[in-house]
This record gives C-alpha cells, structure tokens and sequence, in this order.
C-alpha cells in the first residue's frame, strides 16, 4: 500500500502552484515550488502539510482577507455525496479545475497559523476548505485558543446543508482526535460540544453521524459515566440508525466491560454457563497468525445476548505485558444451546504496535468479562 505521505509529492505541489497563480496572477509560483519541494521525499507526511503551509505563508498576500480569497478561489467544486451522505471523489474533470484532497490540510494550517486575529474571517475560509476534504485538524486552535467565538459559530454549522461542514462541528471538536492537537479544556469538561452532538446523532448522513459516534467515543475515555447515561437516555424509541450510532460510540466501554454501559444495552448479566478457549498452536511467528476456538455452552433457561471479544496481552519490550482487545461476536446463545465460534487472529507488525517476542495470554470476554483463557509463544 502506498504510504500516506506520498500524496503529498512534487505533483500536488505543481498543482497546487497552478491553481494558486489561477486565483492571484502576483502569486510567485517558482518561489512557492521550489520552498515546497524542498527536501520533500525525506520527509514525513505531517511534515510535508507544514512545509506546504510555510511556502504558502511565504507567497500568498500579506493581507490575510486576500490570502483567504486567493485560497478560496483557487479550490475544485465541494465534494459530492452519495445516497448515505457519504464523500465521493470528483470526477477527473472537475480535480482538474481547482484544489481538493490532501493539499487542504496544508491550506487549514495556514488559516491557522495566520487567521487568530481574525476569527470571523478564519472560520468562513475553513467552511469552504472542508468540502473539498476537511478543516478538522485547522479548527481546532481556534476551539483553543478562541472558544467564546468558535461556539456559536459551531451551533449555526450544525444545521448547515453541506454534511460536510455539519461534520466538521462534530470532528473538529472531538476532544481527542488522532493526529489533531488534544481539546484539554473539553477532555476535562465536554459539556460545550453535548448539545451539538444531541443535534447532530439523528442527521442524514452516515458520514456525519460517523463522527458524532468517534466524538462520544472520545468522551467515554475521560468521562465513561456521562456517555453511558447518554446511550440510555437517547436508545429509548431510538431508530435504527441512531442505534447504531449509539452502539458504535459504546465500543471501548463494552469492550472494556463498563458495567453502565453494559446495562444500557441489556448486557449486565455475564454468562450463565462456562466458557472455553483453545489456540491452534502453542507457538507462532511474528508476521504469521494463529487461531482461536472459543466455545460457550449455556446453563440457562431464556435466551442470552452476548457480545463476545477477545483480549491479547502483548508482551512490551521490557517484558510486561499490555492488553488489547479486539472485536469479536455478538449473538444471542439459546437456552442449553452450545456455540462454537472461531477467528484467525493476524500476527503481522502493525505501524501502531510492535510485536516481541514472549508469552501472550488470550482471554474471550463475554459482556466484557474475562471467562477462558489460553497461551501460546510468539516467536520472532
């Protein structure tokens, strides 16, 4: 697969030079490309995106309501959107007639870096960057540094037509979004982004309702209490896709057997009956896999719901061990009935996760408590 980083390369940078020269016939193009593609290929992709933003700070007009403009008029038309309110990628006619994709994320750094003395003007250019891919990570200084000015203007965008800035009020106040500068004030206290979530759970779009469940998800981390209340007061009546939302926003907390939680979705009682693990190996190498069989056999006389994961306790590089839980099953077990369930679990490095060697313990959780467990050796 290719990395990430290399979308960001000389090509979008040339494109990018194009458009802007487009938008501003002052706009120095050479000197643009070449602080852009300065050291370019040795660089990751984060830093790519701020040496972008840093060649744009230097070539744009020192105005910032022109730079705005400039960055304005030079963007592709608003991504489209399917049936589901999900983004689909412009066609090749339209990507060729402005700015859109990775390239935003560099011009939402710049608005950023540059727009905190004019919040109003700031925020009207990041409406227009994040339909053509998303301001989620530009907002969010603003949030910080600026809040009594940003809420409103959040209120206001959660009833927006484009799911793509309603999205925005959801993603950009995510208290803890990956790659995103951390909310402290709202990992603290999340009370000012509620009422936009509540606003936003029932919207017509999978995209925005997807982010909605990220964002709760955020908050069950610091404040797991208050987003179970949240699941049992809004499951009542609920429908079907705000269910859904509901349960995608309770993940870690019924993986991680938050008994709130499990209560709201009618999973409080564990298991009545026993429950076995055996591994199809006692030994495995990193880069290969190894099987799990769990099998649940029921003692009881009604019907069971039953979510069913299972934890891996990785060996850390000083020798401890670290759980991970990964996502397993949810089935309802009939009275006396016996279940076999069965998963391949991938032994593959991971950017997120080194593997060392050692003995990893498994466990199946059932309603998110331990109740087998097996071994096996990773071997390098």
């Amino acid at each position: 697969m290719e990395p990430f980083k290399n979308l960001i390369n000389a090509t979008t940078v040339a494109h990018a030079g194009l458009h802007l020269q487009r938008a501003w016939s002052g706009f120095d193009r050479p000197r643009f490309e070449a602080l852009a593609n300065h050291g370019l290929d040795a660089l990751e992709l984060k830093a790519r995106m701020l040496q972008l933003a840093t060649a744009m700070h230097a070539t744009l007009p020192a105005d910032f309501n022109a730079a705005c403009t400039v960055l304005e008029t030079s963007l592709a038309p608003p991504l489209p959107l399917d049936a589901t309110g999900e983004p689909v990628g412009l066609s090749t006619a339209e990507a060729a007639t402005g700015l859109s994709g990775w390239v935003i994320w560099s011009m939402g750094e710049f608005v950023a870096r540059q727009g905190q003395h004019d919040v109003s003007r700031s925020l009207a250019c990041l409406h227009a960057l994040t339909q053509r891919s998303t301001a989620e990570f530009a907002i969010r200084p603003f949030i910080q540094q600026r809040p009594e000015a940003v809420w409103p203007v959040l209120a206001r965008w959660a009833n927006d037509p484009s799911a793509h800035v309603r999205r925005l009020v959801s993603e950009g106040s995510r208290p803890r979004l990956p790659w995103g500068l951390r909310l402290q004030a709202l990992v603290a206290d999340p009370a000012p982004a509620l009422p936009l979530l509540r606003s936003l759970q029932d919207d017509p779009s999978s995209y925005v309702r997807r982010s909605v469940a990220n964002h709760l998800n955020d908050i069950a981390k610091d404040h797991p209490d208050l987003v179970a209340s949240w699941v049992h007061d809004h499951l009542i009546d609920a429908p079907d896709p705000r269910s859904a939302l509901l349960r995608h926003a309770s993940r870690s907390l019924i993986k991680a057997g938050h008994a709130p939680t499990l209560a709201a979705w009618g999973l409080a009682s564990g298991l009545k009956g026993e429950a076995t693990l055996a591994l199809s190996a006692k030994r495995a190498a990193v880069g290969g896999e190894i099987g799990l069989r769990a099998v649940l056999r029921s003692s009881a006389r009604k019907p069971q719901l039953l979510v069913v994961d299972y934890a891996v306790h990785h060996v850390r590089a000083n020798g401890s061990t670290s759980p991970k839980v990964f996502k397993g099953w949810k089935l309802t077990l009939e009275p006396g009935e016996e279940r076999t369930l069965e998963k391949r679990h991938s032994l593959k490095p991971v950017t997120t996760r080194t593997l060392y060697p050692g003995t990893h313990r498994i466990q199946v959780l059932v309603n998110g408590v331990a109740l087998a467990e097996a071994a096996f050796d990773l071997l390098p």
